[in-house]
């Protein structure tokens, strides 16, 4: 299976408490890792000098193929944690915009923006290569100004006819146009707590598995990226209990080393009701 993810890869400099650490995040890095368990992963990025070579050969190294579209600087965010489950977060920096669609047919695209680098109006093209197409939207509504993130309102039309659209809860609410209905499956999350998923607009309540961690970067990226495989693999409910147990196992690890039998498991005890 041939996928592609779309995103910045970002310097993410991480503080809880008195710990603090510079790794390589983003929601494409995320995904891309979550699927390169399943699939033929490609990731098409903007990035400047500034971000560390041997980050890009650590993902190279895991067969993840990469289309880097230079900039003159990277995307960076502080990522300052309140709790396991809160954060801020702050932009430090910014790359160019993602404009470039990549000739040739995937079986998967996910679009997964972190500060608005893939224009809205390339969406579209981007429909064109695959027969299956999931976006996040946080990338999509934030300022793409350097210091404190803030949401913005935006029209979310253009996500009309997508198969997987995810939002956390704190965000649907800056959606203009666009309704359950609009696209196959509407993911909304809510960190530890239940969240509803929505497919041709009917309504399933989920319940997350309970699992002691130190924090949740990734967390949505990871569900987005294993629920879009499992969906194109799995009935929607059973998709929906992998994509939560997957989830589970890599903020309880933070690795993605655990088995498929583990994530089965796990799955069984995953909660869903219309």
């Amino acid at each position: 299976m041939k996928c592609l993810l779309v995103g910045h890869l970002v310097i993410d400099r991480i503080i809880e408490g008195s710990r603090f650490e510079t790794r390589i995040g983003g929601g494409a890095y995320y995904s891309a890792m979550a699927l390169s368990r399943f699939c033929d992963v490609e990731v098409l990025t903007s990035v400047g000098e500034d971000f560390p070579g041997e980050w890009l050969e650590e993902l190279r190294a895991r067969g993840i193929r990469l289309r880097v579209i230079p900039s003159e600087e990277s995307t960076s965010y502080e990522l300052r944690y309140l709790d396991s489950n809160h954060r801020e977060l702050r932009l430090l920096s910014r790359a160019g915009d993602i404009n470039e669609v990549p000739d040739g047919r995937y079986d998967m695209i996910i679009l997964n923006p972190v500060a608005g680098e893939i224009p809205t109006d390339v969406v579209g093209r981007f429909k064109e290569r695959a027969a299956f197409l999931a976006a996040d939207v946080q990338g999509f509504i934030r300022n793409t100004l350097p210091g404190g993130v803030k949401l913005r309102e935006v029209d979310a039309s253009f996500l009309r006819g997508l198969n997987v659209v995810h939002s956390d809860l704190a965000e649907i609410d800056y959606l203009r146009n666009l309704e359950p209905d609009d696209v196959e499956v509407l993911l909304v999350t809510n960190g530890a707590e239940p969240g509803i998923a929505y497919r041709k607009g009917r309504a399933y309540k989920f319940k997350p598995p309970k699992v002691n961690i130190e924090e949740s970067t990734g967390a949505g990226d990871v569900f987005l990226a294993s629920f879009s495989y499992f969906y194109s693999r799995c009935p929607f409910i059973q998709a929906l209990k992998k994509a939560n147990a997957f989830t589970a196992l890599f903020l309880k690890r933070r690795d993605l080393s655990f088995s498929m039998d583990e994530v089965g498991e796990l799955a069984m005890k995953v909660e869903v009701g219309a």
